[in-house]
């Protein structure tokens, strides 16, 4: 195996082929996911995500892959997600946010497209909607206290977090209907026109994310507490909204 490749697609023969080999006719689909296939791929930063799709019988034989799981993670390959038609199909209810994501944004590379005509119930994407959310909301007001106040960490909290609201944003827009933009930005732009959102928090929140902000310590944990006060905004209009 050669280094990380510079595009996703460059492993997309070799990686087929070690899969067919270990699983043969028992291999549904490979398809990729995530930032490689929603065009936002950095060489030697990001994951390049697959899942890995199998019948009933392969996945009774899946630890033929762990060799080759290995080998591949020193590519840049992030352990795949292992999963049969109907695990997709019966996780609709229970993780309709992840697999909405995965609908909008995927590259098929060989086999069938398990994810093309997935559909979502509204009240299953709000149950979970509202559920992450309020989870999210915990998980910022612990980290806040544990950093300190030191900027590195308020930083990393932004980059981490950030990533899963711009999934439930994405969701609340598909809930109302809307079409959903595949920028970042612009994500950002059609749900404040829906919900009571101030764009400009989140777009301060995106440029320290890509390292593009010039702010002080005082003005990163000026800009977490503005980050933190609008979810916790949107939390509460979003239980009193009917979606």
């Amino acid at each position: 195996m050669a280094k990380k490749p510079d595009k996703p697609e460059e492993i997309f023969p070799e990686f087929r082929e070690d899969f067919e080999g270990l699983f043969g006719s028992e291999l549904v689909a490979i398809i990729l996911y995530g930032s490689g296939a929603a065009g936002r791929y950095v060489p030697g930063r990001s994951d390049i995500n697959f899942l890995v799709v199998l019948t009933e019988t392969g996945m009774e034989r899946i630890d033929r892959a762990v060799d080759a799981v290995n080998r591949w993670r020193k590519r840049g390959v992030a352990t795949p997600l292992f999963m049969t038609p109907a695990y997709v199909q019966d996780s609709l209810d229970s993780y309709p946010i992840e697999f909405l994501n995965m609908k909008r944004e995927h590259v098929l590379v060989c086999g069938q497209d398990v994810l093309a005509d997935l559909t979502f119930e509204p009240v299953h994407l709000r149950l979970q909607i509202e559920r992450e959310l309020k989870g999210k909301i915990l998980h910022l007001r612990t980290g806040f206290l544990e950093a300190e106040g030191k900027a590195g960490k308020l930083r990393e909290l932004i980059r981490v977090s950030l990533t899963a609201f711009l999934s439930l944003f994405t969701a609340l827009l598909y809930l109302k209907g809307d079409e959903v933009p595949s920028d970042r930005r612009e994500i950002v732009r059609a749900l404040s026109r829906i919900l009571p959102l101030d764009e400009t928090v989140f777009f301060r929140c995106l440029e320290i994310r890509e390292g593009l902000d010039a702010l002080s310590s005082a003005g990163v944990k000026a800009a977490f507490l503005e980050y933190m006060k609008e979810i916790e905004r949107l939390c509460v209009s979003i239980d009193r909204a009917e979606l």
